[in-house]
């Protein structure tokens, strides 16, 4: 049985040598593409790891950094937070030119807008709110600003709970779970002055903050405890007199009352135990 035999129209043709790019960054965005489809078919045929691949790999990713910058144009609004923006949006970058197949007839920056987006909303989401709250409240405070938005053009004022609940087809308690939830998203400093004037002397926030009242759970304390008072002897309520308002010793009024100072301990630790049984018992 004759042997099969590879003629020289049959062999495999080498791999066309890649161009080189100085400035990959700077290519403008209509030759990245050609360029881009060159270096992904060389990409699919790479050993990952190998020092060719990470040519190829890093200059995709320098090759496609104006999608970065044009996805973080819709967060503009954020001027202050722009450099970590284009951080994270070039971790998507990177994230989709692993991801990507030539095979999928899919132009690459179709493929990869959604994943650098998505990774700058993932950002805000992660890190924007003041205060943790669960992702549902988060997604659901989206959903509350669009409706608020719109109710406001159709009823010219702001619309209240229900109405948010039946145009988002949700209960009014869940809601107001999110309109709560939504105070989350940022918070001042207690020691923000309340005017801008920038003076020392100016009012904080602090200073509208109430503190609790001690005295106030002293005058409940007081009031629960007249009636257990009351069911005392008139001794004992004569201890209770000497000891707490005039705050005399166990000696001086032992004393007094022409007992020993052991004995009137006995008295009083039986009084409030008596009283605190009486408090626990009403609570």
């Amino acid at each position: 049985m004759p042997t099969a035999t590879t003629t020289p129209t049959e062999t495999t043709a080498p791999a066309m040598p890649l161009p080189r790019v100085p400035e990959p960054a700077e290519v403008a965005p209509r030759d990245a593409k050609e360029l881009s489809k060159q270096f992904f078919a060389r990409l699919a045929v790479l050993e990952e790891g190998t020092e060719e691949y990470q040519y190829v790999r890093n200059t995709l990713i320098e090759l496609n950094l104006s999608l970065v910058k044009y996805a973080a144009t819709r967060f503009r609004s954020r001027a202050d937070q722009m450099e970590d923006i284009v951080q994270v949006g070039t971790i998507g970058l990177i994230k989709a030119i692993d991801r990507f197949e030539l095979s999928r007839q899919v132009e690459f920056a179709t493929f990869a807008m959604p994943c650098v987006i998505g990774e700058i909303k993932r950002f805000f989401r992660d890190t924007s709110w003041s205060v943790h709250v669960p992702r549902r409240l988060q997604e659901l405070r989206i959903d509350i600003a669009r409706a608020t938005d719109d109710l406001f053009q159709e009823l010219d004022r702001s619309p209240t709970a229900a109405e948010l609940a039946d145009r988002l087809g949700l209960e009014e308690d869940e809601v107001i779970e999110g309109l709560v939830a939504a105070n989350g998203y940022t918070a001042a400093s207690l020691d923000m002055p309340l005017d801008e004037s920038g003076e020392p002397a100016s009012a904080t926030l602090a200073d509208l903050i109430g503190e609790e009242d001690r005295d106030m759970q002293l005058t409940e304390d007081v009031q629960a405890l007249k009636p257990i008072v009351e069911q005392l002897d008139e001794r004992d309520r004569a201890i209770l007199r000497m000891r707490f308002a005039e705050e005399m010793t166990q000696a001086e009024i032992g004393e007094r009352l022409g007992v020993s100072q052991m004995h009137v301990s006995r008295l009083l630790a039986r009084m409030t135990a008596r009283m605190r049984e009486g408090l626990l018992s009403e609570g």
